[in-house]
């Protein structure tokens, strides 16, 4: 909530929203933040994303998402709590040509984005930055399992808006078998993905997505 001299006078032709934002000449802007030790203001989310877990903490999902994406090898993140708000899991896209350079100079095999998500160092180099992220959360609300995508998302298959802004209801409902197999404590899933190969040529494969677990967060 804020108030200043130059605040709106209200929406056009909208009482009704105006009275929900305007109170006693107080914005009321909808986020959910906090004041660090330093004064500054730190915003979460939404009000209306935040996801109440099991444990009765609170979820700020977009806040861990753009978190993640300041690692240099993590290009897209989606934070989900699953049925009930089970807990926090993330579903991570890595930057292919930054993890294929990483990969090339330490002489890790792959031919595709598939491939390459899925090899065993790049999940340990992922871990490492969700472990960084999790040392500044609550500990009911740390990323307890992620997973590597096998592909990115893609706004020409309506996973992502033009202005890249994940469509959460849209991808929960073509991920949901994945999803089902994080939160039944599966350790791998299968499945099918078109691949563009180095060369640009076109294929699909089928793949197996691996499903981790974070050490030292409780299950």
């Amino acid at each position: 909530m804020y108030r200043q001299p130059g605040i709106f006078l209200g929406y056009y032709k909208d009482p009704d929203k105006t009275a929900e934002v305007l109170q006693d000449g107080w914005f009321h802007s909808g986020d959910a933040g906090f004041f660090n030790e330093d004064g500054h203001i730190v915003f979460l989310d939404r009000i209306n994303d935040l996801v109440e877990l099991a444990n009765g903490d609170q979820l700020a999902p977009q806040f861990v998402e753009s978190r993640l994406r300041f690692s240099p090898y993590i290009k897209d993140a989606w934070v989900l709590a699953g049925p009930d708000g089970a807990y926090a899991s993330a579903i991570i896209i890595i930057d292919y040509d930054r993890v294929g350079r990483w990969a090339g100079q330490r002489r890790v095999a792959y031919t595709t984005f598939a491939e390459l998500s899925q090899r065993p160092e790049v999940y340990e180099l992922v871990k490492r930055d969700i472990d960084r992220i999790n040392e500044a959360l609550p500990p009911g609300a740390r990323v307890k399992k992620y997973v590597n995508l096998h592909k990115e998302f893609d706004p020409d298959e309506a996973e992502l808006t033009r202005n890249r802004k994940l469509r959460r209801t849209f991808v929960e409902e073509r991920y949901r078998q994945l999803i089902h197999a994080i939160y039944s404590d599966q350790t791998e899933v299968p499945t099918e993905a078109q691949v563009r190969y180095r060369d640009g040529r076109m294929g699909t494969i089928k793949t197996t997505i691996s499903i981790k677990s974070v050490e030292g967060v409780d299950q």
